[in-house]
């Protein structure tokens, strides 16, 4: 009663926010603050140094396969490939469960307590929004302005993923650098305040989002693997590691007990978190070079979309195998690397693609120092989408699906960095670009 102005799907989807809330609600998550506070007072007596790998000898000799090794499957050494510059080194994470203690913690303990805890706090009930569709969808965009107050640098190096919280009553957001760090800001906290750093990976964090079921939980995901951040324990738990760099996820279930993960050698995995081990279930061949993302459909979460190389192909995840994988579809026209392709939010009858063809008529070549551009829907408009631009004065522009120029977000004073990589809030009016410096913008 009351909704009738709702379509069926927005009804279903109402009911299903509306039980998840009580269900929350009876967990009774915030009696875990004590323990919460008791893990970050311990903390503070330890050294915080991380713990040193265990020695090669005292190590499970792990099967390294005859590409890893450079050898031919005859076993005769790869040819020596001419000398690189040395790259940029940072400190590498331990396998297994990580504790939720950022590396700074004996610095100021008491504020990341505060802000694990706010973490806590608003993914134990989350408010129900039904106006989803804006009367002026324009208007809206207009009022969204930047300030220096909504400004913070983050994280260390250059922004790679995003994740905002969907609380409605505080701006939560994670962002994950090249580095391996995660750096967690409460936009509505005072000012002065820092953002506490995590370093839950050895590698870029390239893909990370909040559990559409339990929003205490952050999956992130880097080279070596699939972890899941949960504030109610204040650990970092391995999901999934591989031997073969992984690049991207997304759930594939809405409880998130199972996902699709990409590979940057063009594999596929199937994981569920409810098997012991961090091994997938099913790796499979779906004949790319490279995937970059991968994106479960809103609707029938049995189909993905894959980007790789110059491919975007959709599979039914049902009928996947090791290999002979076939699409049931085939986005052509691709001529150079794709970076992202994802559904539309509502209905997953359009697909929005960025390519280094620059087919979206803007400039999108980023370049090394860039995070490469990644166009995403608004998660409130059906046929809407934002993407970082090369243009200037520095902005963050919304297209229509039909390639309309809807709106440019900008600030003179401001801005005057690229935000490759951005996100939206899936009910209130906030959009977060993160640049090439770890800073986020916050419109």
């Amino acid at each position: 009663d009351g909704y009738s102005q709702l379509s069926a799907y927005e009804r279903k989807r109402l009911k299903n926010i509306t039980e998840n809330a009580k269900f929350f609600a009876a967990l009774k998550l915030h009696e875990s603050a004590a323990r919460l506070h008791q893990i970050a007072t311990k903390s503070q007596s330890r050294v915080t140094k991380r713990a040193k790998p265990k020695k090669a000898e005292d190590e499970t000799v792990r099967r390294r396969s005859m590409r890893l090794q450079r050898a031919e499957p005859s076993g005769i050494p790869v040819a020596e490939m001419p000398a690189q510059p040395a790259a940029e080194e940072y400190p590498q994470v331990p396998a297994g469960p990580l504790p939720m203690v950022p590396e700074d913690q004996m610095e100021n303990s008491k504020l990341t307590e505060g802000l694990l805890t706010t973490w806590m706090r608003i993914s134990e009930v989350l408010l129900v929004t039904v106006n989803y569709f804006w009367i002026k969808y324009q208007d809206s965009l207009n009022s969204m302005v930047l300030s220096e107050d909504n400004i913070k640098k983050v994280v260390k190096y250059r922004v790679c993923s995003m994740a905002i919280h969907p609380s409605e009553s505080v701006i939560f957001v994670a962002a994950g650098d090249k580095s391996g760090q995660i750096g967690l800001w409460n936009v509505n906290g005072k000012s002065e305040e820092g953002a506490p750093v995590f370093i839950p990976h050895s590698y870029p964090v390239s893909c990370m989002h909040f559990s559409p079921f339990n929003p205490a939980h952050l999956l992130s995901v880097s080279n070596e693997s699939l972890r899941c951040g949960d504030v109610t324990r204040a650990v970092f738990d391995e999901i999934c590691r591989s031997e073969e760099s992984l690049s991207s996820f997304d759930f594939l279930e809405d409880n998130a007990s199972t996902a699709i993960v990409g590979h940057w050698d063009g594999d596929v995995a199937v994981v569920d978190r409810r098997t012991p081990g961090t091994s997938s279930e099913l790796s499979a061949d779906i004949g790319f070079k490279r995937t970059r993302t991968v994106h479960v459909h809103p609707v029938k979460k049995q189909y993905f979309v894959a980007a790789g190389s110059v491919d975007v192909c959709i599979y039914d995840v049902r009928y996947l195998k090791s290999n002979g994988n076939t699409p049931v579809s085939s986005l052509k026209g691709h001529t150079k690397s794709v970076a992202s392709a994802y559904f539309s939010p509502v209905t997953g009858n359009r697909v929005v693609t960025v390519c280094a063809d620059d087919k979206l008529r803007h400039n999108s070549n980023t370049g090394r120092w860039l995070t490469r551009f990644r166009a995403i829907w608004d998660p409130k408009q059906e046929d809407c989408f934002v993407v970082g631009s090369m243009a200037r004065p520095r902005q963050i522009e919304v297209f229509q699906d039909t390639g309309k120029l809807l709106h440019s977000f900008y600030n003179l004073d401001c801005l005057s960095s690229v935000c490759s990589i951005n996100v939206v809030h899936p009910s209130k009016n906030i959009l977060v670009g993160g640049n090439s410096s770890g800073r986020l913008h916050v419109f």
